[in-house]
């Protein structure tokens, strides 16, 4: 659904940051990680431009890790502007839920 997609844009560099501030990791490896969580909808044509915005804001580092078995893959590290900005998004969302819960909560007296 477009509305859920569009919801999910808005919480992505929340979700980047907080996987990638668990562990380093790479773009196609993240996408399957959300996936496993249950965004199943999401694609690599979604994260990889988010992970670059992340990266060209200063929030996350890559590096280039070459591999005898494969392709060369970029993996992502949190800067540490980008964990407190992952600590802020975090309180941002926390708020929004609860408001958001407490009216959804609100019964029509009628």
């Amino acid at each position: 659904m477009a509305q859920d997609a569009q919801m999910l844009k808005g919480v992505l560099s929340l979700l980047l940051l907080r996987l990638v501030g668990d562990r380093d990791d790479y773009g196609y490896a993240l996408v399957v990680r959300l996936q496993g969580a249950g965004f199943t909808e999401l694609t690599e044509g979604s994260v990889y431009p988010a992970l670059t915005r992340l990266e060209s804001a200063g929030l996350l580092d890559s590096r280039l890790v070459r591999s005898t078995t494969g392709p060369a893959r970029k993996y992502y590290n949190v800067t540490t502007a980008g964990q407190s900005e992952a600590a802020r998004a975090l309180d941002a969302w926390v708020t929004l839920i609860a408001n958001v819960d407490r009216v959804l909560k609100v019964r029509n007296p009628s």
